[in-house]
């Protein structure tokens, strides 16, 4: 690790004092914000075509796909390569899916009966969902070999932020250009894809503490086997994972915003800004007063406060209600995230890390992913507005079940030690 990076030679607690995590941070920030452009794009244009919200679940689903069926793979190459060198492929290789994405869109609009086909914008997702999945892991595990233990929970901090501010202006910015231009956001994103790709080869080889090993079922499982034989490792990953899977309703936002709240692409945009809105203000106080106890409980709390206001939100009729509820869950989940991603971390060795967060990052993309494919299909039988509803009543549930069933989660006081 890069424990001392600063010009004094001191191990600092603030990650933003060690050369390698700030072109990381920077990398990983562009990347996130490119793909909240591509996704407001993609959601809106797909809605506006075609009316269906199944279609819009779809979207989620084709891209968690190939995280699920590679879990095994991703996770252990993290573990035996350079995760820095894979992070920037990964990410070069999303900026060549905007580039299909475009040609789709131009032949579709130059091909007799083009604006009827879909299926093709489908696949490209399928694979910009391989290079997410290689991608994760990696981007995760590597953080820990940026900075030291002690900076460690402010590196999460800003992680969780970089993600939450780029759901903020992400989508304003998807909204605004796709009004400008439907083909606006892609080139935009293209170009901020491949700047980020580029910061990842800037930033320090790290030591990582990759052991070789000889391929076996074993070795593969070993992130599966970990998690099971740590139960606040296990309850904190699955908390989260069917707690936005029923309550997420991103998926469902273009059809809300057209249908319910009746506002264009720039009032989507605000829409899917909200949560990251509320996300970064909880992010900037947890800054300033980091979790010292009673964490177990202040993350089952979040996620009841989480599940109450999606069913707020899923009942609103008015542009300022919506907004305000999906700041709330912004915040609400911002604290889960803080909790679970650095309980998880810490907990973990570096040799087994990638695989770790490989199976981490299948529970996230089953909570963000398929919990768009679970609102979109819902949506399709029940309504939008009861599919919200419904799912909102459904994190409260996970979270008091939760509670019940994992009492060392419950119990955990402090997030570096009991």
């Amino acid at each position: 690790m890069q424990a001392r990076d600063n010009a004094e030679g001191e191990v600092s607690a603030s990650a933003f004092q060690y050369r390698g995590f700030v072109n990381y941070w920077f990398a990983r920030f562009l990347n996130a914000f490119s793909i909240q452009i591509v996704s407001v794009a993609i959601g809106w244009q797909i809605y506006d075509e075609t009316r269906d919200p199944f279609l819009l679940g779809l979207v989620g689903l084709v891209q968690f796909t190939p995280a699920l069926l590679l879990v095994l793979v991703t996770g252990a190459t993290a573990d035996h390569f350079s995760r820095r060198r894979i992070m920037g492929a990964c990410i070069a290789a999303e900026a060549l899916c905007v580039l299909g994405l475009v040609a789709i869109w131009v032949l579709r609009s130059h091909v007799e009966g083009g604006a009827g086909l879909i299926w093709p914008i489908f696949i490209v997702l399928t694979i910009f969902g391989v290079a997410r999945a290689f991608l994760g892991p990696a981007v995760q595990s590597l953080v820990a070999n940026l900075v030291p233990r002690e900076a460690f929970g402010n590196a999460v901090t800003w992680n969780s932020s970089s993600f939450q501010i780029a759901m903020i202006v992400g989508p304003v910015f998807g909204g605004l250009l796709y009004g400008i231009n439907p083909l606006a956001p892609y080139v935009l994103a293209f170009a901020l894809f491949s700047v980020a790709s580029t910061l990842t080869f800037f930033i320090p080889k790290p030591a990582e503490r990759t052991v070789p090993e000889r391929g076996s079922w074993q070795t593969l499982l070993a992130g599966f086997q970990f998690i099971w034989k740590q139960p606040i490792v296990l309850g904190a990953i699955s908390l989260d994972m069917f707690a936005v899977l029923l309550g997420g309703a991103t998926a469902l936002l273009p059809a809300i915003a057209r249908d319910v709240l009746e506002v264009g692409p720039w009032g989507l945009g605000c829409l899917r800004a909200a949560s990251g809105l509320g996300a970064v203000a909880m992010a900037i106080w947890l800054m300033r007063h980091p979790i010292r106890d009673r964490a177990g409980y202040v993350m089952f709390a979040a996620v009841a406060v989480y599940g109450l206001f999606v069913i707020v939100f899923g009942l609103s009729h008015v542009v300022w209600l919506s907004v305000l509820s999906l700041s709330i869950v912004g915040a609400a989940d911002m604290v889960s995230v803080y909790i679970r991603a650095t309980l998880v971390q810490l907990a973990t060795p570096d040799d087994v890390r990638g695989r770790v967060s490989a199976v981490n990052m299948v529970f996230i993309g089953a909570s963000n992913d398929l919990g768009e494919f679970r609102a979109g299909t819902m949506a399709a039988m029940v309504g939008v507005v009861p599919a919200v509803v419904l799912g909102g009543a459904g994190s409260i549930l996970v979270a008091g079940l939760w509670a019940r069933g994992f009492p060392e989660l419950r119990e955990k006081r402090h997030l570096s030690g009991r």
